[in-house]
């Protein structure tokens, strides 16, 4: 997975107009926790903006602009709006997804996971049935 996104905010201050931007590595910033609440400290840090000043108090009073997707994130763009929840729903669908491709590789040497779409279901119910048992315990 290779899920990127170019964010950016643009406000005014003291008379001068600001555009912090930055590329995102969205893959990363999912592993890390809580997406989409660190945006804002990114888009600080990346453009050396003290997080304890006036001027990113401003900024952070303004909405973020996505553009420039990759990967399956351009699924999830609609004009400069990102859909992080749905986004990261299926980042995590995908990667239990991919753990299901490699067990069926393993077991099906040399065989195209696509030809085994039953299989993949079956393992994927499996999977989901499991999880729920283990939680109610």
């Amino acid at each position: 997975m290779d899920n990127r996104i170019s964010v950016r905010i643009t406000f005014s201050f003291k008379g001068k107009t600001h555009t912090p931007s930055a590329s995102v590595d969205l893959d990363a910033l999912i592993k890390g926790g809580d997406a989409h609440d660190t945006l804002h400290p990114l888009l600080a840090r990346t453009n050396g903006i003290d997080s304890y000043s006036y001027l990113y108090e401003v900024m952070e009073s303004h909405s973020i602009e996505f553009s420039n997707p990759t990967g399956f994130a351009a699924d999830y763009l609609s004009g400069t709006e990102f859909d992080f929840v749905g986004f990261e729903k299926r980042w995590h669908e995908e990667k239990k997804l991919s753990v299901l491709d490699s067990i069926i590789e393993h077991h099906f040497k040399g065989e195209d996971c696509a030809q085994h779409p039953s299989l993949k279901a079956a393992l994927l119910e499996a999977f989901r049935a499991g999880k729920a048992a283990a939680s109610r315990e």
